[in-house]
Formats: structure tokens, C-alpha cells, sequence
């Protein structure tokens, strides 16, 4: 091996016993103070331990942890050097002398995402004294959005997931904020597949409820409906009853539902962003496929499954054709979905909101009920209940900035 390809020397961890310095700048932001803090420290050949930055209403807090620099005098010099620069640059400085690294993070890494709207000075202490009264430490706080939610997220170390979870579930109601927990690692952003339940969901409507406004079997559709959602009844034996109410509509009907159906809002900018970032995404609906395909193509999905409505010589039979998108067929989707996406189940998650969608939530890697009913909101992962889809990008760690940028890059 010659000179020029002699790997360099890998330095030991700063042990516990190390001299370091704590370095901390603030002030006004403005460009170039970090590269201008780590030119002031090269010229005492110190190494980097730990950084730290924010930035908040334009006013900037940065640290940095260092080794102490060798030399008689050295620290000295390096103190008052400091303190010059920053007095050039109209900063404060503040030097704190000390033994090693941080101290080591606990085991057991979660993630807690809270959504607010407002985010109140109340709900965050009472969140934050719940993680602390299960042996929690906040290792970071983070924004990840100021609209059309605040979404803040905590990276937590020293608790497990699902004991913070079950700590934080409860004051989600009381406090009127949505909280999630999830496990931190790599796998968080390699969640590469996204499935939807449709009705309710991706569109503000109940599909079969638009095609009984035209049979004018509305109210008495949607009364079977509610109950089915709410797992009062059978799903598959409510479809055929709902269904069978619909004989005799001219197949015409089905382009006029389909002018009728309405996204939720953040259903578009959820899809635009995921689809930026490399995921894929799907629906299953208890619905129909003539609504659900069009959604497909118009959206640019990567899967959709529903139920087939029957339409002989023109006219709706009444009847359903093929296998029925129920309960466990969505959970089967999913899979199937997943397997051809090449995507682990444990990488994969749902959203949804109804009874029938529970089997669909609880096989994801991560469930999420969406203004749910109550019974689906207790035993899916977690919970939002804001009216915008794509809150859901900051369950997953995606920041307002990667989804502007995907509006930007759309425009």
C-alpha cells in the first residue's frame, strides 16, 4: 500500500475522564455563524465531540462539545478567542468546562408526535410529565409543522413503547391533542407502502350513500351504514342489503357519483408528498370500483380494490360480483399489496376509520384510526382527529418543509 492510500488513524471515544469544553453561541441568526464558531475552534486543533443547533424566531442557540485543547495555556486563549468572535458578531458566549461525552441514552427509543391545533402550553406539560412518570427522558424536541396542525415530536429514550403508549393514549381525549408513539430506528422512514380505507377516509363521502341519493334510499342506506361501521352488524350481509336497494339505476349513475365524490382535505397533498419521497400507496374499499378505480388513475395510486357492482343491459342488478371487500379481505389486501411492493409487513401502514378496517390496522407496521369511531380509535395504533389527511406525514417524521417542497416540485 503506498503512502497516499494509508487509511488515517481512527481516534478513541472521548471517555469519561476526557477534558472537554461546552461551547454555546447566542443570538440573532444569520448566515455563516456556524462556520464561523468551528473556524475560531480549528485554529486549537480540537476535535468534535457533540453539535447541537436551533434556530427559533430568528434568534440561534449552537453548541458545541469539544476536547479541551492541549497545550499550557491553551484553554485560556481558546476561552477569550471565543468570547472575541462572538462579540464581532454580536453574540453571546458561554464556556463551560467539564469530563467527557453526553451522558449515554437510555434504552428503549420512541418517537412521540403530538398534533394540536392550538398546541396549548397545558397539553404539552401534561404530555411531558407522563412520558417523565414512566422513566422517560426527552432526549430532543423537534417542530415538524405549524400548519395546518402544530405537530411537535420528542424523541424519547429510557421508557418502551409500548409503556409510553399506554400512558399517553388516555390524555389524548382529555387534552384534546392526538398523540403517537412509535419505535424509533431505521425502519421509521422505510415505512414504504401506505394503504387507505376510501368512505370516510380518502373521500369526505360513503360511496353507496351517493348512489342511493339517485335510487332515493338515502336515509335508510345510511342508517344500515352507520351501524356497519360502528360493527353492529355483519359487514358482508349489510353490502348485499344496501346493495340490493340499488336495482335498477341506469349504469349511467356511475359517472355522476363519481363528479360527486369529494377528497378530504390533505388527500392530495398526503399522495403528491409520499409519492415524492419514494413510497407507494394504495386503497382497499368496502365501496365500489367503479368509484375506485377512477380515483386510482386520477390520483396516480399504485393499488385499489373494492367490490364490483353488477350492471347487466345497462342497469345496476342490485348485485355485487366476485369476491367481497370486508373486514379480513382488507387485512388480506394489504398483504397482497405488500408483497407485490416488496415491502415487509412491519414497513407498511393503514389508515382508516371504521370497524371493517381493524384487521387492516392492526396488520400494518403502524395503524392509524382517522377521525375514527370510538371502538376503532382504542384499538388502532394511534389516533387523528383533525380533518386533514395529510397530518398523517408527521406521524411518519415527514416535515411541513419536504411537503412544500413536494407542492413546489408539483407545481
Amino acid at each position: 500500500m503506498s503512502a497516499s492510500q494509508t487509511p488515517s488513524p481512527v481516534s478513541a471515544p472521548v471517555g469519561e475522564g476526557t477534558p472537554t469544553l461546552l461551547v454555546k453561541i447566542f443570538g440573532k441568526d444569520r448566515p455563516g455563524i456556524t462556520a464561523g464558531l468551528f473556524e475560531t475552534l480549528a485554529a486549537y486543533s480540537v476535535d468534535v465531540v457533540d453539535i447541537e443547533q436551533v434556530v427559533t424566531r430568528g434568534r440561534i442557540t449552537l453548541c458545541a462539545l469539544v476536547t479541551t485543547p492541549n497545550g499550557s495555556g491553551a484553554e485560556g486563549r481558546l476561552r477569550a478567542t471565543v468570547h472575541t468572535w462572538a462579540e464581532s458578531m454580536r453574540l453571546q458566549a458561554e464556556i463551560i468546562s467539564g469530563r467527557g461525552d453526553n451522558r449515554p441514552r437510555g434504552t428503549g427509543r420512541s418517537h412521540v408526535t403530538v398534533l394540536g391545533n392550538p398546541l396549548t402550553a397545558e397539553a404539552t406539560a401534561s404530555v411531558t410529565a407522563r412520558i417523565t412518570g414512566v422513566g422517560g427522558n426527552i432526549d430532543r424536541i423537534f417542530r415538524l409543522a405549524k400548519y395546518p396542525v402544530t405537530a411537535v415530536e420528542f424523541a424519547v429514550s429510557g421508557a418502551k413503547t409500548e409503556e409510553l403508549r399506554t400512558a399517553l393514549a388516555p390524555q389524548s381525549a382529555v387534552l384534546g391533542v392526538d398523540i403517537a408513539v412509535v419505535a424509533s430506528g431505521l425502519h421509521r422512514r422505510a415505512q414504504r407502502l401506505v394503504v387507505m380505507d376510501v368512505d370516510s377516509t380518502l373521500i369526505q363521502d360513503e360511496v353507496i350513500e351517493l348512489f342511493a341519493a339517485h335510487a332515493g334510499c338515502e336515509e335508510e342506506v345510511a342508517e344500515v351504514t352507520a351501524a356497519a361501521m360502528r360493527g353492529e352488524l355483519d359487514f358482508e350481509q349489510s353490502l348485499h342489503a344496501r346493495v340490493a336497494l340499488l336495482e335498477g339505476l341506469d349504469e349511467s349513475v356511475v359517472d355522476k357519483v363519481r363528479s360527486e365524490v369529494r377528497l378530504t382535505p390533505g388527500a392530495r397533498t398526503l399522495i403528491r408528498t409520499l409519492k415524492r419521497l419514494g413510497y407507494q400507496v394504495g386503497v382497499v374499499s368496502g365501496g365500489f370500483t367503479q368509484v375506485t378505480d377512477d380515483l386510482k388513475e386520477r390520483l396516480g395510486l399504485d393499488f385499489a380494490s373494492a367490490n364490483t357492482l353488477e350492471i347487466v343491459d345497462g342497469r345496476l342488478t342490485g348485485r355485487v360480483v366476485g369476491e367481497v371487500v370486508d373486514r379480513a379481505g382488507k387485512a388480506r389486501l394489504l398483504r397482497r399489496f405488500a408483497a407485490e411492493a416488496g415491502v415487509p409487513l412491519a414497513q407498511t401502514v393503514a389508515i382508516g376509520d371504521g370497524a371493517n378496517d381493524l384487521d387492516m390496522l392492526n396488520t400494518a407496521g403502524l395503524g392509524v384510526a382517522f377521525n375514527a369511531k370510538p371502538m376503532v380509535r382504542e384499538a388502532a395504533h394511534t389516533a387523528v382527529n383533525v380533518p386533514f389527511l395529510d397530518t398523517v406525514l408527521y406521524l411518519l417524521g415527514i416535515t411541513r418543509e419536504e411537503v412544500e417542497a413536494a407542492d413546489a416540485a408539483h407545481a
